[in-house]
């Protein structure tokens, strides 16, 4: 299972905002064993999120979009998604009402025309409501690909991924990472000559050759962190078939590491 994510928003082009999202969801795809390989970021355009979709939906098979959602001509998501799919945009009166009741609890007694449109969803979808917010989540399934669409304000899509990975995500995957992190020592307390990521990465030599557990090196500002990542089909197994890399790694970096320990962010 190889997953995509769009972030869609003119304003993350701009700077404007920072794409934590992106962050957040890859960390989750990655605890869950879903590989990743692609990120976009596209503005509110209907032509280029078409096209980005378009390629995303040729070379993965699940793709995560946030953003695009809200009230306004400029959101585009849910049409833009709905028609690779060929589904219409119908009224889901769930949805309505729960707009309806969210925006009466901001003090906002009549709905616009813009705001009803939150209420629109792809037919025969399956749509999560929104528990802090007004644009619900939506999954969409043609064949083997899968579409699902998250809001973008922060606080919004971790709920609902949370609640589309309970609902439908989890199913996608057969396997999970474990990663274990090794921070070598930093310059107080070892030669600079020792602790640079060339020196360290030329220690392990083959190691970084790996498959399944893969190891990888990076340059951090109070030194160089070792990256340990296996896939199982459980934890446990994972973890076994790290031990021997590891292990190696602690007798090749014998008294110049720091801490290990099991990267849980």
């Amino acid at each position: 299972m190889v997953a995509e994510i769009i972030s869609v928003g003119t304003e993350l082009l701009l700077g404007n905002i920072v794409n934590t999202n992106a962050q957040y969801i890859s960390k989750e795809m990655a605890r869950l064993g879903i590989d990743m390989y692609y990120q976009t970021v596209v503005g509110d355009n209907e032509e280029r999120l078409t096209n980005v979709l378009r390629v995303a939906l040729e070379r993965s098979d699940l793709i995560i979009m946030t953003g695009g959602l809200g009230p306004t001509k400029d959101d585009l998501t849910k049409e833009v998604a709905a028609a690779f799919f060929n589904k219409q945009l119908v009224f889901d009166e769930k949805q309505y009402q729960h707009v309806k009741k969210k925006l009466e609890s901001y003090g906002i007694n009549e709905m616009t025309e813009s705001q009803k449109k939150q209420a629109m969803v792809p037919e025969n979808s399956l749509v999560v409501t929104n528990p802090v917010g007004l644009a619900p989540g939506i999954i969409m399934v043609k064949g083997e690909k899968a579409i699902v669409m998250l809001p973008g304000p922060p606080k919004e899509m971790k709920a609902l991924l949370e609640e589309c990975c309970r609902l439908f995500i989890n199913r996608l995957s057969d396997h999970v990472f474990v990663s274990i992190n090794i921070k070598v020592k930093g310059p107080d307390e070892l030669p600079l000559k020792e602790i640079g990521e060339a020196p360290v990465a030329d220690l392990l030599g083959e190691l970084l050759d790996n498959e399944n557990p893969t190891v990888a090196t990076y340059a951090k500002e109070d030194g160089v962190l070792i990256r340990v990542t296996a896939s199982g089909k459980t934890r446990e197994e994972a973890l076994i078939l790290m031990k021997p890399v590891v292990t190696k790694i602690a007798e090749i970096l014998r008294g110049k590491i720091a801490w290990v320990k099991e990267d849980t962010d």
